[in-house]
């Protein structure tokens, strides 16, 4: 297909056209996948639409009942006795509650009901008490709670527990259990899976104590599950249990106040479909899930503290023909949700927007064929955008690209406001992205790759760094270059001659290979230009052909750190080859011409000028000075403030009859450690200028018997010894004339 494409739509194109190929079909299987990192970006695309879209028109059917702190600190802490909550319960009724489900597990039996206390006594502590006057029906709170249950619209929580779905702290499963599966017609087309191999199928049950589940008219479980970012987006209306179905609490309490019986659960060829109570047909994703249409933050609905119940403190008929939740909002009771609107929701109020959304019927879908779409989205994304980059000008793609994702959000938008159909936007906008970021970095490539050639086909007869700097700027071709402040490195090996014939010829290459390497991307890391390699020595420069501020002071910084990488070097060096190598660094700034130099067939970006020898000769005189960096005046003139310099001596170099003043440089940590050996020095230095040379010579001894810097002190102590001989009388300068490179 490659070489179809090659032919129909020429090279270029076709290495286009298949990239963006590559990269729509890269972006369709990972939809299909759909890795957890990309699921947890989708989930977070619709919690921006369900915040910028939700409905506010909730119905005022369901209320909640709510054990908060002002109910805490009237009635004292949960769980209350069962006698209270049967109080409740009555009360509720008693205000005309339609129905009223409890968001509690009543898993364990009363420990503070009369009969319990007093058979705990009697066991733990052999004491035989009796209570007069107590009516039998309070003997036992279980049974209260039982007796009022069997007479009202009721309807207990309880909870499952399955792999998939968390288990609330602390809670055990039931060993008996007493809950009444719920009446459900299965509607399924041939070759239908079976509900039960795609419902969530509990594994374990915490039910509510056997009195009680069998005196409550229904029941229904309290679980919902969060999704992989802990956020509650949707919600199983069914569960499978030891081969029978079993309501949400939000389900069965709707099956209470409205008096149906029975559940209609049609299945696809890829699951559920849908969920019927009487004529409202709930939407659900294959596994039996509602997607909740929260209508807002906490308190959407109608709240009514459960101590204002107890109180008798709501006027008459307050409830009526209300669906009554009973659950808690107070933080210390653990029952507090995120949802994409709140991220301190109450799980009770949750169990009421399911309620409000069947019973408005306005449901938030995935329809079946939104994968298709989103998949066709997704190609047609990639398609578009590669056709784009095959053919227009980069000029003119902003506005179409931005066209294209404006177009797919608009559209599901519209489909989301208008029809609530959630369409995710996130790959087609991915698809969009990585195509465009794939392809212009293919076009660049391309570019690139021409340019290449262009200089490998010029490098047998150019420099490499002329037809780089000709390929920026045609202009440039000339000889003639500029004057400019320069700052120039050179660094050589020393005694390499006698090094490398201990080596191989190869093992001399790798060497120089694994030295250079390091050294040379120090320069360029400081902004340096590598001006050639001369044997096993190193010329660079600072501030052509670009200017750089604070040449100099990185110049110096390179060389410092030139010298501390040596150090770590040489420890494989040792290893690999059997000796360390030890360099010597010179540095210089001045006033030299930079340019394209050579003949008229080839010619080299480099400098020339007298300072360019001067920084050569300053290299040279490392080895005399037993230094391994030796910087001019200039460059300490430069960097005073950031180093330490020590002051070497004033020389006229070979050639030169100006004399220079020279200095070495030592990091704040190093000069720190050698302090009291620079103020020595210092001294000596001193009393070395001013001819006192027996003096001098006494503390540059010093110096030496402490195996201080051997070969300066000896030099030093010989001049001082000579001079001392023959003094140099009173218009001596302290230069020293070097007669040797």
């Amino acid at each position: 297909m490659f070489a179809f494409l090659k032919v129909k739509l020429g090279k270029d194109q076709g290495i286009l056209f298949v990239s963006g190929f590559a990269a729509s079909v890269l972006m369709a299987a990972l939809y299909i996948v759909q890795p957890t990192f990309l699921r947890l970006l989708d989930h977070k695309v619709y919690d921006q639409y369900l915040r910028s879209h939700h409905e506010t028109n909730a119905t005022n059917v369901p209320v909640v009942i709510d054990i908060d702190e002002k109910s805490l600190n009237e009635f004292g802490q949960f769980p209350w006795p069962r006698y209270r909550m049967a109080m409740l319960l009555k009360y509720l009724q008693a205000y005309g509650a339609a129905s009223v489900a409890t968001d509690i597990l009543f898993a364990e039996e009363d420990r503070t009901s009369p009969r319990v206390l007093i058979r705990q006594l009697k066991e733990e502590m052999k004491i035989d008490i009796a209570v007069q006057g107590l009516p039998p029906a309070l003997e036992d709170n279980d049974e209260l709670l039982a007796h009022n249950l069997a007479t009202g619209p009721f309807v207990l929580g309880f909870d499952f527990m399955t792999r998939a779905l968390e288990r609330e702290e602390g809670a055990h499963p039931s060993l008996e259990c007493a809950i009444a599966p719920a009446k459900v017609a299965v509607l399924a087309p041939p070759g239908a899976p079976s509900p039960h191999d795609v419902l969530f199928r509990a594994e374990e049950a915490i039910c509510p104590l056997p009195i009680l589940a069998k005196a409550a008219r229904r029941s229904g479980f309290i679980t919902i599950a969060p999704d992989e970012d802990s956020v509650y987006r949707r919600v199983p209306l069914l569960f499978s249990w030891n081969g029978q179905f079993y309501p949400s609490l939000a389900l069965a309490a709707l099956m209470e106040a409205t008096g149906m019986e029975s559940i209609v659960l049609k299945m696809s060829s890829i699951g559920v479909e849908s969920v019927r109570l009487g004529a409202t047909v709930i939407p659900t994703d294959e596994r039996g899930r509602m997607l909740i249409n929260y209508r807002g933050g906490m308190k959407t609905f109608q709240y009514f503290s459960a101590s204002d119940v107890l109180a008798k403190r709501l006027p008459p008929g307050a409830l009526a023909g209300k669906i009554a939740i009973i659950g808690t909002s107070a933080a210390g009771l653990k029952d507090i949700r995120a949802t994409p609107l709140d991220p301190g929701y109450p799980g009770v109020e949750a169990h009421a927007t399911i309620v409000d959304n069947i019973l408005s019927k306005q449901f938030l879908v995935v329809p079946d064929w939104a994968k298709g779409v989103e998949l066709v989205m997704i190609l047609g994304a990639g398609l578009l955008t590669t056709l784009l980059l095959m053919w227009a000008r980069a000029a003119w793609l902003a506005l179409p690209l931005l066209g294209l994702g404006w177009a797919m959000w608009y559209a599901t938008v519209r489909l989301y406001t208008e029809h609530s159909l959630f369409i995710s936007p996130l790959y087609p906008f991915m698809t969009l992205g990585l195509t465009f970021l794939l392809l212009t970095a293919v076009k660049y490539w391309r570019e690139e790759r021409a340019k290449k050639f262009i200089h490998g086909a010029f490098a047998h007869y150019l420099a490499p760094s002329v037809i780089s700097q000709i390929m920026n700027d045609p202009d440039s071709l000339s000889l003639d270059g500029q004057e400019k402040e320069i700052t120039i490195q050179f660094s050589d090996v020393r005694s390499f001659t006698s090094l490398s014939e201990k080596l191989t010829p190869t093992q001399v290459t790798n060497l120089l290979h694994d030295y250079l390497t390091p050294m040379t991307r120090i320069i360029t890391s400081h902004q340096g230009t590598l001006d050639k390699f001369i044997g096993d020595a190193v010329m660079a420069f600072w501030n052509a052909p670009l200017d750089i501020e604070n040449h100099q002071l990185k110049a110096l910084q390179a060389a410092l750190e030139q010298l501390d990488r040596l150090d770590d070097l040489n420890k494989v060096f040792v290893e690999k080859y059997g000796f360390p190598i030890a360099v010597g660094i010179g540095v210089h700034c001045g006033r030299v011409r930079v340019g394209n130099m050579g003949s008229a067939d080839l010619f080299d970006y480099t400098l020339i000028g007298d300072n360019v020898n001067l920084a050569s000769r300053l290299e040279g005189l490392t080895k005399y000075y037993g230094q391994k960096l030796v910087v001019s005046q200039a460059i300490m003139d430069a960097c005073g403030d950031a180093y330490r310099f020590r002051i070497l001596d004033s020389v006229r170099v070979k050639g030169k009859e100006k004399p220079v003043t020279i200095y070495t440089a030592y990091t704040a940590d190093e000069a720190s450690q050698r302090q009291e050996e620079l103020t020595a020095y210092e001294r000596a230095h001193e009393l070395y200028l001013a001819q006192r040379f027996d003096e001098a010579s006494t503390v540059f001894a010093d110096l030496l018997a402490k195996g201080l810097e051997p070969v300066l002190y000896e030099m030093y102590i010989d001049r001082c010894r000579h001079l001392a001989e023959e003094p140099p009388g009173g218009d001596w300068d302290g230069v020293f004339t070097h007669k040797t490179k």
